[in-house]
């Protein structure tokens, strides 16, 4: 068969351990022999980000901008062992932190439903998708251990050097105190990019924080969300059918146990971290997850939502067999090639995208999968395969459907 043609280039990021040996297995197998592939080729493995003093990431991310669309692999986020490990110059800081940063991104996670594996919530009927902010709160946080006797305040200088002073603690004994941050753009970014995720997905969105307790910091958000919605998005999703609406944050996780699923809920930074893993593990896997990260001028970065997988990538160096679950690469890969077809008008590249999707699902329902999904799974017949021969029984379904 002649192989579909691609017009614009995706922007690939190759990553680290297991996920990136399952990278190039994915390519060549089901890919490749199907697509004429065309990338702009970023290797995030951990050496070469150390090698670039991380200015590959950089790189990696402004072609994002420029093309549109990537596709990354997991990338290692060093710790000290890792720093002592791979011999780095110094702590590199989170590849995915640095790549939304750049592209002023939100990251949407959503489960992939598999016949076989049922939901830990027996209501879940539709994925539920989790868009979580990708700026500030924790992850910029500023820390300090506050000896016993001292007082804390928080001071902001305005231009004109005045100051505001709010009283944290009178610490009689001792303790530790934090501070965290957040930006109106990038808020309103956030709410941008998830109004227009649920429009380009006909799904409601809910967002939840606690403003009753956090009365200007999260209050803050739910402002910018209502008023950006108000003047820019209502009469679109009145249009479209699909709601809108805020809820404080304990209120939504009740709704969300009670419901079938099939809406975004939209959280801040620490609570879309936690939820999603939340989300996923009731579904059944972090490794069937996507994840795609949508910048509000509409640049998509699809990725695998679980990380290097490293206890098999140290099985697979020593020669011994892995049966390392692919899903996840496998649906960034089609997620992107999809979104890229989309932007280019070229459907046939969609619709090879959405078969081998149907063949990666149709195969794990077959009763044929790795290690990590047989105990979830309820059919009777399973047959554990390895990490190759998985993508292979993937690859004989997809020549069927084409």
């Amino acid at each position: 068969m002649n192989k579909i043609q691609m017009k614009t280039p995706l922007v690939e990021m190759d990553g680290d351990e297991m996920t990136r040996v399952i990278w190039k297995m994915l390519k060549d197998i089901l890919i490749t022999p199907y697509v004429d592939l065309k990338t702009e080729y970023y290797d995030l493995g951990l050496r070469h980000r150390d090698e670039t003093a991380d200015r590959v990431t950089v790189e990696s991310a402004e072609a994002t901008k420029k093309y549109g669309v990537a596709v990354k692999c997991a990338t290692i986020t060093p710790n000290a062992a890792r720093v002592k490990e791979y011999n780095l110059h110094e702590m590199w800081k989170s590849p995915n932190g640095t790549i939304r940063a750049i592209l002023d991104g939100t990251v949407f996670r959503a489960p992939i439903l598999v016949n076989g594996i049922v939901p830990f919530i027996p209501s879940w009927k539709k994925p539920i998708t989790i868009a979580r902010h990708a700026y500030g709160d924790v992850y910029r946080n500023t820390e300090c251990i506050v000896p016993a006797g001292s007082r804390a305040e928080l001071v902001v200088t305005a231009p004109d050097g005045t100051e505001t002073r709010e009283l944290i603690h009178e610490f009689k004994g001792a303790g530790v105190v934090q501070g965290q941050h957040n930006l109106d753009n990038s808020i309103g970014s956030f709410a941008r990019a998830c109004f227009n995720y649920a429009l380009d997905t006909k799904q409601d969105i809910w967002f939840a924080t606690k403003d009753t307790i956090s009365k200007k910091y999260d209050h803050r958000f739910k402002d910018i969300f209502q008023e950006i919605y108000d003047a820019e998005y209502k009469e679109k999703f009145d249009k479209a059918g699909i709601e809108y609406f805020y809820t404080l944050i304990d209120d939504a996780v009740a709704r969300v146990v009670r419901s079938e699923g099939g809406f975004i809920w939209a959280c801040k930074n620490y609570d879309g971290d936690v939820m999603s893993d939340m989300v996923a593990t009731a579904f059944g896997s972090l490794g069937l997850m996507t994840s795609v990260l949508v910048s509000p001028d509409g640049v998509y970065e699809y990725e695998a939502a679980h990380g290097t997988v490293t206890r098999h990538y140290y099985k697979y160096l020593k020669g011994e067999e892995t049966s390392t679950n692919s899903m996840a690469t496998l649906f960034a890969w089609t997620g992107a090639l999809r979104k890229r077809g989309e932007l280019d008008g070229t459907p046939e590249l969609c619709a090879f995208a959405e078969k081998l999707e149907k063949a990666a699902v149709q195969t794990i329902e077959d009763g044929v999968m790795t290690g990590d999904l047989i105990p979830l799974s309820s059919l009777p017949n399973k047959t554990k395969v390895d990490t190759e021969a998985f993508l292979r029984e993937v690859a004989k379904r997809l020549d069927a459907l084409l």
